[in-house]
């Protein structure tokens, strides 16, 4: 049955101030980007401040008000930033257009249980803009990556052509140098040829280490599990350096057998770890009853046990592949010219050359994360509706 939470006004001495403190923090990356965070600090407070005790106070139809102060802050934006502020502008004039109403009416409750005190909804929110603040230092690197490959001038920040939103600012150029370039399609070629294989290899055995330690009759299963799973937890350049001792001396050092089992080695760990989670809800009476009616260890592995733990072993394969095809330490190390790959070649653009080119293979490479991942998300959705943790 669901809860009916009565709505109550709340005073300008509560909402009052929390307007202010998000009217000093949108005014805080204002001022710093004309040079004054303090100054964009206390104006932003006061301004804020001064537009919830308007809105709230005065007789003023809501929908205009929220669409005027809209339109006045893109106005203003515009005539500081260009077309770039008009946005920016018109995002801040919508929000601070809304929040004061939505704290004045009472609407912060709304979603939230009625027995909690004031300490506890503040705790709320602010739990979410903690979360808000990391995420956004998490994917803002991420983000303006993205913009900055298709500069038009060969920079690595921002020109006043792009912050204007000029068309004339932006270009695909570094997109073609990449597709055009030899240095670069030799280093894609390279990763497309060791990715793939490195991964079959890591699923392979990684599936087969994950069903062998997942048997309970398996002695010393926690002392291996902790063994195989140890590329994951020792520093990378530790296992580099290991790596290109004992590759040196057997002859794989420099070679495309070396950097493939080398990266293989990087992705094991997170298919046992995938596959292990998906076998824990496994019903094992089904290879019993399998194993009853006469089918052998392998039929019984690939009519049976393969299709429930499918998605689980496809996860891993995607974290192996995205391990092979993004990692730069151990192919430094293990490699040669030969088998340079497209993180080796940006590691080399970045240190000797300063190629923009860089920029544009960043996004396609994040681009592809993107698309492996979201296939992910779908995979662990759908092994738990097929294990029953879930609703279909």
């Amino acid at each position: 049955m669901a809860q009916i939470v009565l709505l109550k006004p709340q005073p300008f001495s509560f909402y009052g101030p929390v307007v202010a403190a998000a009217g000093a923090l949108a005014g805080l990356f204002v001022g710093t980007a004309q040079g004054s965070g303090l100054a964009g600090i206390v104006l932003g407070a006061v301004l804020a401040a001064g537009i919830a005790w308007g809105l709230t106070h005065l007789s003023l139809p809501r929908r205009a008000a929220r669409w005027g102060l809209a339109a006045i802050f893109a106005v203003l934006g515009f005539v500081g930033g260009g077309v770039m502020g008009l946005i920016v502008g018109a995002a801040f004039g919508a929000f601070f257009g809304w929040f004061p109403y939505w704290l004045a009416d009472g609407r912060y409750r709304a979603g939230l249980p009625p027995y909690l005190t004031a300490g506890q909804v503040l705790w709320e929110y602010s739990f979410l803009v903690i979360c808000g603040f990391i995420f956004f230092f998490l994917i803002a690197p991420i983000i303006v990556v993205m913009p900055l490959s298709f500069n038009a001038e060969n920079f690595f920040t921002f020109t006043p052509a792009m912050l204007h939103l000029d068309p004339s600012g932006y270009s695909l150029k570094h997109y073609r140098e990449f597709f055009t370039s030899s240095d670069w399609q030799h280093a894609l070629r390279n990763s497309l040829a060791i990715a793939p294989v490195a991964t079959a290899l890591a699923v392979s055995f990684g599936t087969l280490a994950a069903i062998g330690l997942s048997q309970p009759h398996v002695p010393f299963r926690q002392a291996i599990m902790a063994i195989l799973i140890s590329p994951m937890i020792v520093p990378l350049i530790i296992s580099a350096a290991g790596m290109y001792f004992f590759y040196s001396r057997i002859g794989l050092q420099g070679t495309y057998v070396g950097v493939v089992l080398a990266h293989a080695a990087l992705g094991i760990p997170f298919v046992i770890i995938t596959v292990t989670a998906t076998l824990v809800g496994f019903d094992r009476s089904l290879t019993r009853a399998a194993s009853s009616m006469g089918a052998g260890p392998v039929t019984t592995f690939f009519r049976v046990q393969m299709p429930l733990i499918l998605p689980g072993v496809i996860s891993g394969a995607l974290f192996a592949f995205i391990t092979s095809f993004d990692e730069v330490v151990v192919v430094l190390f293990v490699g040669s010219a030969k088998q340079q790959t497209l993180p080796w070649q940006m590691f080399t653009g970045l240190r000797e050359q300063i190629s923009p080119t860089i920029l544009a293979v960043a996004t396609i490479l994040v681009g592809i994360s993107v698309a492996l991942l979201a296939t992910l998300e779908i995979l662990r959705r759908r092994s738990e509706r097929l294990r029953g943790m879930s609703p279909g």
